[in-house]
C-alpha cells in the first residue's frame, strides 16, 4: 500500500485495531500498535523498525523498538482474537500444517540453529516455525505460530537466558508443535473441517496417527518410498504347534512402495481432474485413488499400541485412500497423498483437498515479501513472537479488505452479536 492508500484506511484500521488489541490495556501501546501495522503494510523494502519508523510521520524508533521488543503485553489473546475473526470469514475448507523458515546470521537470535532453511533450500543458519493456518479456495490467514526450539537451544541455559525463552518451553519436534498448535485451537472451539499438509508431515506415521486419534480427518503428501499394502490383503499367522508363544497374525508378502505401485496402473488407469480454476485457466490433471493400508514398522507399533496390547490386536493395519497424480507429459506419477477420508469421497474433492495447500503459498508471499514477515532484526523470544503476531494482524486486516472492502466486516464490534456468515 502507498502513504494515500494507508492513509485512507486509517479509519478502518483503528476499528481493527480496537477489537483485536482490546487485550491490550494500555491506549498508547494500543496507538503503537496501529502505528506498527501501518508501518508492515506501507510500501517499502524493508519492514524492520528503523525503515519503518523513517517512513511514518508519526514514526518513533525507540518507541516501537519498546513496543516489540521489551513491552510485556501477551500476543497470545491477540493472535486468538484475530482467529476468531478472521475464521467465520475465510470459511475454510481445509486447515494447513507448514513450517516457514527464516534466515539468520549469527548465533543468538532466539532458537536459530545450523537446520534446514526452506527458504534457500538448504541446510543454513536460519529460524523455523510451524504454522497452522485456515484456508479456502478464495482466502486464508495464519491461526497459530508455534517458534521451533532446537536441541541445542534446550540444552543451553545461557543463550535460553539471554534471549527469554520461557523455562517451559523446550525442545519439541514439528509434528508435535502441529499437534500441540490445533489442540490449542480446539480449546477455543475452533476445529479443522480437513487437515491438508506437505510431505514433512505426512510422512509421519505418529502424526498421522495424532490426527486420527483426534478424529480429525487429513489429506496429507507423503513421499513415493512409502510402503502399503493393498486394502484386501489380510495377515494369517501359521498354525499353533501347541508349545510356547501363539504366533502373531502378519502380512506375508512383503509391502510396496507406492510409486511402484500406481505405476503397475498404467497411465490408463488414471482419471483427468479439475480442481479449481486458475489464473490461466482450469487446473486440472490425471490422478488414480486405491485404497491402501500403510505399513512399516512405526505403523505396525500405533496399530497394535491401538488395540491394547500384542493379544488384543488382529494383525489388521488400517485402512486409508492413496490418491497419486501423473501429470500430462510426465514419465511416471509425481505426487502422492494419503487421507483417512471416508471411502466414497468422490476423487474430485481429494483432489481438491490435496490441492488446496497453494492458498498458504499465497500468504507466505504477503506474510514475508509484503509484511516482512522475516525482516524483524531483534533477538528475544518476546519480540519474535510480538513482531509475528503483529505481522499476522496486518495480513488479516488486509484480507479484511479483499473480501469485503465496502461492508461491515463479519464479527466486528457492530456485528459480533449477529451470527457471522460466510463472506467469500
Amino acid at each position: 500500500m502507498d502513504a494515500h492508500e494507508v492513509e485512507r484506511a486509517r479509519a478502518t484500521l483503528a476499528l481493527f485495531v480496537a477489537d483485536v488489541f482490546a487485550s491490550v490495556s494500555r491506549k498508547d501501546q494500543r496507538a503503537k500498535g496501529d502505528c506498527y501495522l501501518r508501518g508492515l503494510m506501507l510500501d517499502g523494502r524493508r519492514k524492520s523498525i528503523q525503515p519503518m519508523a523513517e517512513r511514518l510521520p508519526d514514526g518513533n524508533e525507540q518507541n516501537l523498538q519498546q513496543f516489540v521488543n521489551q513491552s510485556t503485553w501477551d500476543p497470545v489473546p491477540v493472535r486468538r482474537r484475530i482467529a476468531e475473526r478472521m475464521v467465520p470469514q475465510v470459511g475454510p475448507d481445509a486447515w494447513a500444517v507448514d513450517d516457514v523458515s527464516f534466515p539468520k546470521d549469527g548465533r543468538m537470535s532466539v532458537a536459530v540453529a545450523h537446520q534446514y532453511c526452506g527458504a534457500l533450500g538448504k541446510q543454513a543458519n536460519c529460524q523455523v516455525a510451524v504454522s497452522v493456518h485456515a484456508v479456502s479456495d478464495t482466502a486464508s490467514c495464519p491461526l497459530q505460530w508455534r517458534l521451533f526450539v532446537p536441541q541445542e537451544w534446550a540444552d543451553d541455559p545461557g543463550r535460553r537466558r539471554k534471549t527469554g525463552i520461557p523455562d517451559e518451553v523446550g525442545h519439541r519436534e514439528k509434528w508435535r508443535l502441529a499437534l500441540d498448535t490445533i489442540d490449542e485451537l480446539a480449546g477455543r472451539g475452533l476445529v479443522p473441517p480437513v487437515l491438508v499438509a506437505d510431505a514433512g508431515y505426512g510422512q509421519n506415521a505418529d502424526f498421522r496417527d495424532g490426527l486420527e486419534r483426534r478424529s480429525i480427518d487429513y489429506v496429507v503428501a507423503i513421499r513415493s518410498d512409502v510402503t502399503v499394502h493393498p486394502h484386501d490383503a489380510m495377515p494369517t499367522a501359521p498354525a499353533w504347534s501347541g508349545n510356547g508363544r501363539k504366533p502373531q497374525p502378519r502380512y506375508r508378502d512383503r509391502p510396496t512402495p507406492v510409486a511402484a505401485l500406481a505405476a503397475g496402473h498404467g497411465r490408463l488407469a488414471f482419471t483427468e481432474v479439475t480442481w479449481r480454476e486458475g489464473s490461466r485457466g482450469p487446473m486440472r490433471s490425471h490422478f488414480l485413488s486405491l485404497r491402501v493400508r500403510p505399513a512399516g514398522v512405526k505403523s505396525r507399533r500405533l496399530a497394535q499400541a491401538a488395540a491394547t496390547g500384542p493379544g488384543n490386536w488382529d494383525g489388521v493395519l488400517p485402512e486409508a485412500a492413496l490418491l497419486v497424480e501423473w501429470p500430462d507429459g510426465a514419465e511416471k506419477p509425481t505426487d502422492y497423498w494419503l487421507s483417512n477420508l471416508p471411502a466414497d469421497t468422490p476423487i474430485a474433492e481429494l483432489v481438491r483437498m490435496a490441492k488446496i495447500r497453494w492458498r498458504i503459498e499465497h500468504d507466505y508471499r504477503e506474510l514475508k515479501h509484503g509484511l516482512g514477515l522475516d525482516h524483524f532484526e531483534g533477538r528475544s523470544w518476546t519480540g519474535w513472537h510480538h513482531h509475528v503476531t503483529l505481522v499476522t494482524a496486518a495480513h488479516a486486516f488486509l484480507t479484511e479488505q479483499r473480501l469485503a472492502p465496502k461492508a461491515d466486516t463479519a464479527n466486528s464490534p457492530s456485528t459480533r452479536s449477529s451470527t457471522p456468515s460466510r463472506t467469500c
